[in-house]
């Protein structure tokens, strides 16, 4: 097994097949507020970056502080030839036809598939300033219903009618028609029971805030796709690894108050059990939880060697997970590192009989 890094060319995409499983790999696109100046310049790099290392597409957020992630989305598309934007969608923000209408668009001007990483919840205080007071597990209720309508409208020719709990509509037809080939996938947080369930009910992709590989638990169902949210920093040995990784992510006392104050005003289930982990995981294992309780990132990190790192993916792989989305990129290095962790891990992890991505 090599241990040479690969060129950003050659990476995440060839190396993502195992013995029963293809897998994906998404990453993040920078934020508005941490990148301020020059941000559709960040936007760009980190897509062509992206492209370039394989992935299937990029993660775009979405909440009350962010730009709008469908106008990025199409920043994404323009400057690239093949991947896919993952919209964060957030029910409170538009209607489940402005929705289908966007990737519809999209398809129409492009040619280009959107994924959709539905979100239930999101800050307390947004949904507050948004007068939404829907408790969290109807929340994905709400989430149901809205991705069933996206769905039809863009999967169906008929005109769709729909009377549920929190949305109706009658014949609602879409134009322009989305080709079939370009049908939309969904995304949902499966870290709480209520998002697991909804993610059945939707045939969704079940995402997940992962624990250390040791205890998170493997999808109830082979059935289920199930992914999960990491950032990696991985280098030849794991000295240099940590150097990289504690020069990036510092220790920062502000950031720890307004964590420590988000997980107080947060319903997340992933937020508080996240936050609960930090307290039992402050060792130098490969699994680091640093970057999230100091606000500054929002996913934990695996840290160390490609052979260390790739283990720990690999045993996440062989717990039925085969969907990553990857911390936004500090550089377009660090993609050649993570190839080279993903291509160890591919050669030994083993997926689960039926495991595959929708």
């Amino acid at each position: 097994m090599s241990t040479n890094p690969v060129r950003a060319s050659e990476m995440i995409a060839p190396a993502l097949v195992t013995k029963r499983a293809e897998l994906q790999v998404f990453s993040t696109c920078p934020s508005s507020v941490t990148h301020p100046e020059n941000y559709l310049d960040w936007v760009k790099q980190a897509a062509r970056w992206s492209e370039q290392a394989g992935c299937t597409g990029m993660l775009i957020y979405t909440d009350n502080t962010l730009v709008d992630p469908w106008m990025v989305a199409q920043v994404v598309v323009q400057n690239t030839s093949s991947l896919s934007p993952l919209v964060a969608v957030q029910p409170v923000y538009m209607h489940p036809y402005a929705a289908a209408k966007m990737a519809a668009t999209i398809g129409f001007l492009y040619a280009r598939r959107v994924f959709f990483n539905m979100v239930a919840g999101g800050f307390k205080n947004d949904l507050v300033a948004l007068n939404d007071g829907t408790p969290h597990d109807k929340r994905y209720q709400r989430l149901v219903e809205y991705t069933l309508i996206v769905r039809r409208l863009l999967e169906e020719k008929a005109p769709v009618t729909f009377e549920g709990d929190f949305y109706r509509v009658r014949n609602l037809q879409m134009n322009p028609r989305l080709a079939p080939a370009l049908a939309p996938r969904v995304l949902v947080s499966g870290s709480s029971e209520a998002g697991m369930c909804a993610a059945r009910q939707m045939g969704a992709i079940a995402v997940k805030y992962p624990e250390p590989p040791d205890q998170c638990a493997a999808p109830v169902e082979d059935t289920q796709p199930c992914g999960i949210r990491i950032g990696i920093v991985a280098r030849s040995k794991d000295e240099d690894a940590w150097q990289v990784a504690e020069e990036r992510f510092p220790e920062d006392r502000k950031g720890q108050l307004t964590r420590q104050l988000a997980t107080k005003i947060s319903d997340s289930t992933w937020h508080k059990r996240l936050a609960e982990l930090g307290t039992s995981t402050n060792g130098r294992g490969a699994y680091w939880l640093h970057p999230f309780e100091n606000y500054q990132t929002n996913c934990p990190y695996l840290v160390g060697s490609y052979e260390t790192v790739a283990a720990e993916v690999a045993r996440y792989i062989t717990g039925g997970y085969r969907t990553f989305i990857l911390d936004i990129p500090a550089s377009e290095e660090e993609f050649t590192h993570i190839g080279e962790v993903f291509s160890q891990a591919s050669g030994t992890a083993v997926a689960p009989e039926g495991a595959g991505v929708q």
